[in-house]
């Protein structure tokens, strides 16, 4: 009988092993899956930028006194709104004086009209001479010279005029004011920066050595220190060629003097950031 109970515990014991094994099968397949490799990011330091076009310095072309400034910063401003005038009264006065030099103008050449037509009225019926008609008729072509100059004059004093009063080349807000009322400033001359804030895209400071597994369409993720928040994005713009680093890395160990590419990631999210502001980026590599 003990052998019989013996035979019957090994039977059940390797039952119990070969079920156990079989167990284990599945486990050591999940455990498996979870260690499969995951995807490999680029890690790369950035700033956020506006899209050409959407931050622009405005400036003036002529040289005076600020008058006044109509907005302040963070003021909102369409394109076309008056943003800034500057005093002309010496280039208006100049105007007014152009606009009578063209009217004494249009007087002489009414009255040079009649006098060459009486010239030549006497010449054909042989009273007057040919000498005065041409006469005539060469005071008449003067008169129409200096009409024309004085018009010339109009037209650049008034663009100088027109110029004095400033207005925004896009719309969006007012992110830095340069002069204040009062001061004098000269052509070329700084006056505000205006920016589209809602057209703002991240260009990210990527390693050469990281060019190979950058594709346009990349997906991307942004974080900024102090926020805790991340956003989304796409790489949109992968330039042709590299440039120095521009931002010092925060990361001691990497090498300030790297060339990098400058990756343009167009953002999915309205963010928070201000313009100029550093962020880390992480984007897919292919």
């Amino acid at each position: 009988m003990k052998r019989i109970l013996f035979i019957f515990l090994g039977i059940a014991l390797v039952f119990v092993t070969v079920v156990q094994l079989r167990a284990m099968r599945p486990a050591r397949s999940t455990v498996t899956q979870k260690q499969l490799p995951v995807a490999r990011t680029i890690s790369a330091e950035g700033r956020l930028v506006a899209y050409p076009g959407a931050e622009v310095i405005v400036g003036s072309d002529v040289a005076g006194t600020i008058e006044r400034l109509t907005v302040e910063e963070k003021q909102s401003v369409r394109r076309g709104d008056v943003i800034a005038v500057l005093r002309a009264d010496d280039t208006r006065a100049a105007l007014s004086q152009a606009k009578a030099r063209v009217n004494e103008a249009d007087a002489d050449i009414r009255l040079f009209e009649l006098e060459r037509d009486r010239a030549r009225s006497l010449w054909q019926t042989q009273v007057g001479s040919k000498q005065a008609w041409e006469r005539a008729e060469r005071d008449l072509d003067a008169a129409r010279a200096r009409r024309a100059s004085a018009i010339a004059d109009v037209r650049r004093l008034d663009a100088v005029v027109q110029k004095t009063v400033i207005k925004a080349p896009i719309d969006g807000v007012v992110i830095t004011r340069f002069a204040q009322p009062g001061e004098t400033i000269v052509s070329g001359d700084h006056i505000m920066t205006i920016a589209d804030l809602a057209r703002t895209r991240v260009e990210a400071e990527v390693d050469e050595f990281d060019a190979a597994h950058l594709r346009l369409g990349s997906n991307a993720a942004v974080s900024a220190e102090g926020y805790k928040d991340r956003w989304h994005g796409k790489v949109e713009e992968i330039p042709d060629s590299v440039t120095n680093r521009r931002l010092k890395p925060q990361d001691t160990s990497k090498p300030v003097d790297t060339r990098v590419l400058l990756v343009k990631v167009a953002m999915h999210d309205r963010t928070p950031l201000k313009l100029g502001q550093r962020v880390e980026i992480e984007i897919e590599s292919q």
